[in-house]
């Protein structure tokens, strides 16, 4: 089965189709692409209700930890907006590692991949972080619950609600804004 998107018509008397580097590697060896349906792993778009998953929701879901996340945030420098905030976020690969076993992932775990850094004369609102590091309960379990039915890699993993309410019905990461790291400069 191809995407729609992967299959182009130049001409009326040719077809195109596109696949991934990977995907093209196993193929040129008669192999079954690792991620093809095939082998029962879902690799392309999300069904509707997940297409509007943060980053943050994805790594709670997440079987594997890779990358280490550094936000610096900076105040505005306009006094009639206090709370614009502008900055970046770098995302550093670490190890690759999994060791979960139970998911959801727990908000220490969560925090131990975020950093944030602060630049300005006040102290951050909490409540500013719910835009850059929002999360929402529901959505990350129905996608939880999802993943363990259509993904192969989730179906040996067991799923724990009393972790799941250590998270808010919609907000930030529990713990996150007791880490922020505060510069004065």
């Amino acid at each position: 089965m191809l995407d729609k998107e992967g299959i182009s018509s130049p001409s009326p008397t040719s077809t195109t189709v596109n696949v991934c580097p990977d995907c093209h590697r196993s193929l040129s060896k008669s192999k079954v692409p690792r991620f093809a349906l095939a082998n029962n792993l879902y690799r392309g778009s999300l069904p509707a209700q997940f297409r509007d998953l943060t980053w943050v929701e994805e790594m709670v879901c997440a079987l594997y930890r890779n990358i280490v996340h550094v936000t610096r945030l900076y105040q505005s420098s306009d006094p009639t907006q206090p709370f614009v905030f502008h900055g970046n976020t770098c995302a550093h690969e670490t190890n690759l590692l999994s060791t979960v076993k139970v998911l959801p992932r727990t908000p220490a775990d969560i925090n131990g991949m975020l950093t944030v850094v602060f630049v300005g004369a006040t102290k951050l609102d909490p409540k500013s972080l719910r835009t850059l590091f929002r999360v929402r309960k529901q959505a990350v379990w129905s996608f939880l619950c999802w993943l363990t039915s259509h993904n192969r890699l989730y179906h040996h993993i067991s799923l724990d609600t009393n972790i799941m309410d250590l998270y808010p019905e919609d907000g930030t990461v529990p713990g996150l804004a007791d880490r922020v790291v505060y510069d004065h400069e």
